[in-house]
């Protein structure tokens, strides 16, 4: 799929509106909520009722690809999400076993 400009696409493959955090994925998933441009901007205050208008256009032009590349993100995230969260390394853990114990009272 072919960016405009008014879109980018960082390292790891995240789609963005240009000199925002806000992704194609977010903007497109409120959209297909049936949020008009109005509500986006309101929801978005940093973008512009035309960019919006762009990147609602660039999604009727584009939707097949959009949609693919929406669940591609949706499925990485669930991937993610599912995996083993990573706990403290060896170095924590000794620091963690040779800190002193507050005294028991009895």
């Amino acid at each position: 799929m072919t960016l405009p400009d008014f879109l980018a696409e960082d390292r790891y493959g995240y789609i963005h509106l240009a000199g925002h955090r806000i992704g194609l994925r977010h903007v497109v998933d409120l959209y297909n909520k049936s949020y008009t441009p109005e509500m986006l901007v309101d929801h978005f205050p940093t973008l512009s009722l035309p960019v919006v208008n762009e990147v609602i256009a660039f999604y009727v032009k584009n939707r097949a690809e959009v949609d693919a590349y929406i669940l591609r993100s949706r499925q990485a995230l669930d991937l993610q999400a599912s995996g083993p969260q990573q706990g403290p390394d060896a170095a924590e853990l000794r620091r963690r076993m040779e800190a002193p114990r507050p005294k028991e009272s009895a």
